[in-house]
Parts: C-alpha cells; structure tokens; sequence
C-alpha cells in the first residue's frame, strides 16, 4: 500500500510542478476552444502560437496543426473542444516514443556515466539514483570524477552518507580518467553492482571538457568492454531552449543514451519535454519536480500527460 501512496504522492507533486505550464499552456488553449464557434485558420494560427509560448517548439507545433487539419478535412473535428483531447493524445503519442525506463540486469557491472553543464542538478540528480536504485535492493558506488571543484567531491559525499552508498574519490585537481580507473579496478576486483560516475561541467571550456569525457569514457570502456552502459545527461528544465542546444552538443561530442531533465515545478515552459522527445529522439529516463529524495521518478508519457493536463487541480 505505501508503494501506491508514494505513487499518488508523486503525481500530485508532478501535478503541482507542472502547474505553470499547465497554467500557460492549456489556459490559453482553453480560451481559445471555449471563444472559439467555429475552427478556422484564425484559430490554428492561434493555438500555434500558444503551443511555441509554452516551449513544444515549432517542429511538434506544426505537425500537430497540420494533424488537426487533417482531421477537419475527413470531418473528424465537429467542435473545438474535441481539440484539446487531440492535442493531449499526440502529446502522448510522441512522449511515449521516448519513454524508456533504465533497465539494469541484476548480474556484473553496470556503468552510468553522468554529464551536463554545472548548475543542472547533477549531483543531487545522481543521489536521487542511487537512492532510487538502492530501495530496489541494487548494490550502488559513487564516483566522484568531477574532481576541479572541491565543493562538488563533498556534496556527493553527502549523498553517499545519506544513501549510505560507499563513494571512491581522490584528492581535489586529481585526474579524472585515474578516478574512474580505480572505480572501474575496484568494482572489478569483487564490489560489482551499479556504478554512478559525477562528470565536470565547466561549460566555458567546453573543448576541454569533452576531450576530458571522451577520455573517461575511452578508459571505462578500455577496463571494462562496453562501458559506460549509460551515458545519462542532466538538462534544467527551465532553461528552456538551452537545454535543447546543450542536449545537442553533448549529443553529437560523445554521444548521450539518456535523459534526466531537472526542475520542472520551476518553469512555465515543461512543454519542452515534448521538444526534447520530438527533436532529440533520446530516451527520457527520469523527470524531477523538486526536493525531496522520491521527486525524481522514472519517466512515464501518460502519467506526465494526466498530470499536465488535469483541470484546476481537480
């Protein structure tokens, strides 16, 4: 029973964190169905619009006027209140072809290398994991390998102690690579289980920071054939179209498998987790929505899509 409750508690959470987008997107969609008699052009025009406001971006726009037109053209739209349950099904539709939660076989050694720019939640992201993993009943180690900032080696050693996880880490400055190398000797030699490894993100530095991923990837995957089995990358939901365009760089420089965006109960603009799925084609694995350790939850398309789409908190 406490597994539900926990579960309703998060929707209501997830609800609530989504309550500014919800408030922007669907008041304005809203207004226009219920002002509208008829649906025309002038219509469409609108709804675009407010679509591109609430940060869906211009791709999933686009491709869902154009499926409403489709529809008036075969008849299928008699009255504009049937576009508010066509724009949640292909909201749906597209969230769901990302919706793809982490599955770690319960055997050997399994690797989740963790990236984005500083200021994303990153660390507290990867103690939500391991928390996460370890009420699973999952073997968890932490890696600290963000090694240039002091600060970021004793925040993670925080999480550890409040997850009671062991943390390998080295003194401040050390190399990266030589971090993750001992992570990697280490869980060999017997410990096994999951292993989370924290990255830098300096962003001003971007060329030396993804040669210095690149070359931690290159000795993970040297020890240890086929590592990392995840590269996992941490976005701020409410930098918006940042996110998309960081997304793309760590993309296309070393490759991401999937995605954790951070901080939805703080924007307006949580539509961009439809263009991330529509433009990215990257798994969403975990969304977050606030504080607490159980705020970050497995991606779920229709959970997110009941929760963006409930009335006034009814």
């Amino acid at each position: 029973m406490g597994s539900d409750n926990n579960k309703k508690g998060f929707f209501e959470r997830l609800k609530s964190g989504l309550s500014k987008t919800r408030k922007l997107l669907l008041t304005d969609v809203d207004d226009l169905i219920l002002g509208s008699k008829q649906i025309d052009q002038a219509l469409f025009d609108e709804l675009e619009e407010a679509l591109i406001v609430a940060d869906v971006g211009p791709a999933f726009a686009a491709e869902l006027i154009g499926s409403l037109q489709d529809k008036v053209r075969r008849k299928e739209l008699g009255s504009p209140e049937i576009l508010r349950k066509v724009l949640r099904d292909e909201m749906e539709a597209i969230l769901r072809q990302n919706e793809a939660p982490l599955r770690i076989p319960r055997e050997g050694i399994y690797t989740i290398m963790v990236v984005g720019v500083n200021g994303t939640g990153k660390t507290t992201t990867i103690g939500k994991i391991a928390h996460h993993l370890k009420t699973e009943g999952r073997e968890v180690t932490l890696v600290a390998a963000d090694t240039f900032r002091a600060a970021a080696i004793d925040q993670l050693e925080a999480w550890a102690k409040r997850v009671d996880v062991p943390l390998i880490r080295q003194a401040p400055n050390a190399d990266p690579a030589a971090v993750v190398y001992d992570a990697v000797r280490a869980a060999k030699a017997g410990r096994g289980g999951i292993m989370i490894v924290d990255t830098a993100g300096r962003i001003h530095t971007k060329v030396n920071l993804m040669e210095e991923l690149k070359k931690m990837r290159r000795i993970m995957g040297r020890e240890l054939p086929g590592a990392p089995d995840e590269i996992l990358l941490v976005l701020d939901a409410t930098t918006g179209q940042n996110a998309i365009a960081q997304a793309k760089m760590f993309k296309d420089e070393i490759g991401v498998t999937g995605l954790v965006l951070t901080k939805l109960d703080g924007t307006s603009k949580g539509g961009v987790v439809v263009r991330i799925a529509k433009e990215l084609g990257i798994p969403l694995r975990y969304i977050g929505v606030g504080e607490q350790l159980d705020d970050l939850r497995p991606f779920h398309a229709a959970e997110f899509v009941d929760a963006l789409f409930e009335r006034n908190g009814a």
